[in-house]
Parts: structure tokens; C-alpha cells; sequence
């Protein structure tokens, strides 16, 4: 029996696989799109409205000589629009944020310099990344920051670089190492976990220290990252494919970008989003994430959830806000089972 799955809140739009850039822990820019076979505008004016969020993101999505009009399709449709890129195409990221001043950009910078552009091997990368977001910020725009992605390579900047942003008033976004179809890659892997989680959790420290709300979630939201780097059940059940989902330039609709097989839900650009959403196949990719083992933590498809069910990580937040103002270190649990205190 099909059920009618109420639409979804988030939606994360992959616009292409091209990419200037060559990171070290995703491998889509082996495996580049054709542009003429990539989502249009009028495949997207297909979307549901009402969205809480669209995520734009790549590949680069600013390699899309159409990128504006994207944005224009998908701006009424959602409460907010953020754009994830690499920051190197600093005068078409500029010219859409002059015309849409109130959507977001997140730039993704994997530490300080040498780390930074050693992992993307882009040139220049962090100067230019940089040099984007002080542009924005003197036009603005209000919605702008930092992603990083933590692993080996970089994790003694995930502290520097939160200080920088904290300094500059700029968002900052966390990740970490993931093996899916979306990156092309099945062996990235944390050799060094305790020490990666133990910047993790000085992170964490910090960010409970602040008076911001978001922050404490995202404190939340870093825990949640250090579990799943040691290999632990997440936190809250993945809801991937009913809260949210992806879609992928090809216009496949997908419960997300975390599995090891790409399970397509139906494709925009052959049926309505409603058929697909309500479909018998839709369903089946359903049951499919309900048994999925993979425990992914990631901000697609954790903040869906930790808005929906928010009785754990304000328990979580009160107990260990109060334990930073009493001087005290946040409540973590360690890769034995065990907590810090």
C-alpha cells in the first residue's frame, strides 16, 4: 500500500558533477556531467513551494552559466536558499548575491592555507575563497561563512578557522569524511580519531561558550559528528526520503547523497515531483533507508531531523550548557562507551 508521504521540507539541488576543484576526499570531478544533460530551470519549476530550505550545490554550481536563472525558479519556492561552493568564481557569485541579496553562500575552505589548498588543489584556493567572503560581507550580505570538511589533513585548523570565522562574524559549517555513490569514493577513512575528535570537542566547548542558540545546536550537531567518526548509531534516525532529499543532475530524486548505490525515486524531468513523491518506487527506496546501516551524519540529512525531534538535543544542550558555565568540560562519550567524566 502507498502511502501519501507529506512533502518534503528540505530539498538539495546537485546541479552539475564539473568541478574546478580536486579535492582529496571526493573524486566527482573524474566523472564530470555533460552540461547538456544536466537539470534545466523548467525541470526545477517542477519543484514543490512552501520548501523550508534549498541547498544548490555541486560538482561547483557556479560553473553553470545559467546559475541565475536557477535562482530565479527556485527563490520563490523556499523560505532560504543557500549555495555551497569552492569560492573561486568570485565575480558570478557576486554579481547573483547583488540580485539576490537575501540568499546564502557557504564557501568551502578545509583549514588555513597550506591545508586548504594542499586538499582542493585549487591554487590559491583559501586567498580567493577569502577574498570572496570579504567582498559579500562589504556588499551585505548577511548569510555568508565557512564549510569545512575535518580529517587528517586538516583537522589542527578546525579551531584556527572557527576563530577566524567567530572574528569576521561568518557562519561556520562542519563535515567530515563520508564514502557514497554522490563522492565517488568507498576508502576515505580517519586514521587518527581521537585526535580529530579531540579538536571536535574542544570545538564543541566553544561553541556551547557562546550566547548563541544556533551555536548550541551546532555543538549538537559536532557531537553527532564525532560519534559517527567513531563509528557509532547515530544519534537520531535517518528520515532521508521523507523530510528531505536530493536531486541530482541527471534529475534523479534521491533519498540523499550518503548511500553506497544511487536509489532513484523517479526523475523530474520525466514525471511531476508529486507522482514521484507518492510513487510505488519512492516507497520501496523508503524501506530501503529505513534498514540502511550506514549511520551518516551530515548537515543534509541531520538537521531535518534534529528539528523534528527536538527532545534529545535540548536535553542534550541544557545538560552540557550548564556544565560549561559551572567550568566545566561537555559530557562526551568516547569511542569506549565511556564519557570524559
Amino acid at each position: 500500500m502507498i502511502r501519501n508521504i507529506p512533502l518534503p521540507k528540505e530539498i538539495c539541488i546537485i546541479l552539475t558533477y564539473r568541478c574546478n576543484a580536486k579535492c582529496n576526499m571526493c573524486d566527482v570531478w573524474h566523472y564530470p556531467t555533460k552540461f547538456q544533460e544536466e537539470i534545466t530551470p523548467e525541470d526545477l519549476e517542477k519543484l514543490p513551494s512552501g520548501l523550508r530550505f534549498i541547498n544548490i550545490t555541486g560538482g561547483e554550481p557556479f560553473v553553470r552559466k545559467d546559475i541565475e536563472k536557477i535562482i530565479e525558479v527556485v527563490h520563490p519556492k523556499t523560505q532560504r536558499v543557500v549555495i555551497s561552493t569552492n569560492g573561486f568564481f568570485t565575480e558570478k557569485i557576486v554579481n547573483l548575491c547583488k540580485k539576490y541579496p537575501d540568499i546564502g553562500i557557504r564557501i568551502s575552505i578545509e583549514g588555513l592555507q597550506k591545508a586548504n589548498d594542499s586538499i582542493r588543489g585549487i591554487p590559491n584556493g583559501f586567498d580567493r575563497g577569502i577574498r570572496t567572503l570579504l567582498t559579500l560581507r562589504k556588499m551585505g550580505m548577511k548569510d555568508i561563512g565557512f564549510g569545512m570538511t575535518v580529517q587528517d589533513k586538516n583537522y589542527k585548523d578546525l579551531l584556527p578557522l572557527y576563530e577566524l570565522s567567530n572574528a569576521l562574524g561568518y557562519e561556520f559549517a562542519t563535515a567530515t569524511l563520508h564514502n557514497s555513490h554522490y563522492f565517488h569514493k568507498l576508502d576515505n577513512r580517519i586514521e587518527n580519531k581521537d585526535l580529530v575528535c579531540e579538536e571536535f570537542s574542544k570545538l564543541i566547548h566553544e561553541l556551547l561558550k557562546s550566547n548563541s542558540i544556533k551555536k548550541w545546536f551546532r555543538a549538537y550537531f559536532n557531537y553527532g559528528l564525532m560519534n559517527y567518526i567513531y563509528g557509532n548509531e547515530r544519534f537520531l534516525k535517518c528520515e532521508m526520503g521523507s523530510e528531505a532529499c536530493f536531486i541530482d543532475p541527471s534529475g534523479d530524486v534521491l533519498p540523499c547523497n550518503g548511500m553506497t548505490v544511487k536509489m532513484p525515486m523517479g526523475n523530474i524531468k520525466e514525471q511531476s515531483f508529486s507522482d514521484i513523491w507518492n510513487s510505488a518506487q519512492a516507497e520501496k527506496v523508503r524501506s530501503a533507508v529505513s534498514t540502511c546501516d550506514k549511520q551518516c551524519w551530515m548537515v543534509g540529512n541531520a538537521v531535518p531531523v534534529i528539528k523534528k525531534h527536538m527532545r534529545a538535543p535540548v536535553k542534550w544542550i541544557l545538560e552540557n550548557k550548564f556544565r560549561v558555565m559551572t567550568n566545566r568540560a561537555p559530557k562526551l562519550c568516547l569511542h569506549n562507551g565511556k564519557h570524559n567524566d
